[in-house]
């Protein structure tokens, strides 16, 4: 079983906490995207991965009325009522999982309150995806005990609107549909267009790093909010130029942004490349992918991190160090800044035989190189989502 030590003390906690063994055990994975940045809302293509460090979430009925949820990690306990349930205002990683069984509720009322416990082991700061794991397998094992069924892009919904509404984080579907879908050794090829997603084999010679060098995000919402209306802006001038229909800008061509880009403003011609660049990147990357060119797809994510830097504008000083350190240390394919950038980490595409000795030169050099730390982890494609015990 994947993540085993975290497995067996949620179940010593559970046990030693509510006098009783769970009837369903579940886990849902974090994340990583890999390719495709700020895709997803121009209806393009991602390709992300499901990690091997997740959230197990532990649950069985009670007849007290009401629903318990206990953080492992904290040991400490929210109560909340099986309708109407509202965010709490302390305590506030309750709201995930209230969220999501609010939400799976207007599926199927639960008849009975249930008691329940989480734990996990993603590291946190790395933007791994934390919050979607914990939405992902409050699904699962709700699902599981109250035997309401719904597809993956339902409880990716389900999840989104939690966050949205009961944690206050708006966010896409990338999160919850990557911990969903993950297989290991693969990656997550999503169209959010279609919301289709196929899995693609990366082979086991291959594995991720991902680096944190702290990096302070920076007036994220302003940056991203400009970045996105820069995007709509172009669509709706490529849809007047362009000779077919154009809904978002997964519509446009590299070589129709180079044809007609100099009808638009400067800055937002550019900020249109990126996500045109990127959708060309996943699909090709898909092509190299299955023709085994390991070293063609990570040339692909050091390009997606220059278009970040120079194009879109969404890296910054310590991502860039992170990618130009990773270029020179020997086993790396490819970096590139995970996320919506501004901050956060770099995902960084390694051999496996090489992935130890890799990430130690990367930590060492960037400190040589900045005099600042940076925190690398090995990161495996892994499984998605799934009940690992039922009574």
């Amino acid at each position: 079983m994947i993540n085993e030590p975290v497995y067996n003390e949620l179940i010593e906690k559970y046990k030693a906490h509510y006098g009783k063994a769970p009837e369903v055990v579940s886990y849902a994975p974090g994340r990583i995207e890999v390719l495709g940045n700020h895709t997803d809302y121009n209806e393009g293509y991602v390709f992300s991965a499901a990690i091997n460090y997740g959230t197990f979430f532990a649950i069985s009925r009670n007849d007290a009325g009401v629903n318990r949820i206990v953080a492992g990690d904290l040991m400490h306990e929210v109560t909340f009522p099986l309708t109407g349930a509202t965010p709490v205002k302390e305590d506030t990683w309750a709201n995930y999982v209230i969220g999501t069984v609010a939400g799976l509720n207007q599926i199927k009322q639960q008849n009975t309150g249930f008691d329940a416990m989480f734990l996990g082991n993603v590291p946190m700061g790395f933007g791994l995806s934390s919050s979607a794991a914990l939405e992902m397998c409050t699904a699962k094992a709700v699902c599981q005990l109250y035997t309401i069924t719904a597809d993956n892009v339902t409880l990716a919904k389900v999840g989104q609107a939690a966050e949205r509404d009961y944690a206050g984080c708006p966010c896409g579907l990338l999160d919850q549909i990557s911990s969903l879908c993950g297989v290991e050794g693969m990656l997550v090829k999503t169209d959010f267009r279609s919301l289709d997603v196929e899995t693609v084999d990366m082979g086991p010679s291959v594995c991720f790093l991902m680096c944190n060098p702290h990096a302070k995000h920076a007036l994220v919402d302003g940056q991203y909010a400009t970045r996105r209306q820069a995007c709509e802006d172009a669509a709706a001038y490529f849809a007047k130029v362009l000779p077919h229909p154009v809904a978002a800008l997964r519509d446009v061509t590299m070589a129709e942004w180079e044809a007609n880009k100099d009808g638009l403003d400067p800055i937002v011609a550019n900020r249109a490349a990126h996500p045109i660049g990127e959708d060309e990147r996943v699909l090709l990357g898909a092509q190299l992918l299955e023709k085994g060119d390991l070293e063609g797809f990570g040339k692909l994510l050091f390009d997606s991190h220059e278009s970040s830097r120079t194009m879109f504008e969404n890296s910054c000083e310590e991502l860039d160090n992170v990618v130009a350190v990773a270029k020179t240390v020997p086993g790396v394919l490819g970096a590139r800044l995970s996320g919506g950038g501004f901050g956060g980490s770099a995902v960084v595409l390694v051999k496996t035989e090489a992935a130890e000795s890799a990430a130690k030169a990367i930590a060492e050099q960037y400190k040589a190189k900045t005099n600042k730390d940076c925190e690398v982890s090995m990161i495996q494609p892994s499984i998605g989502a799934s009940i690992v015990y039922t009574a």
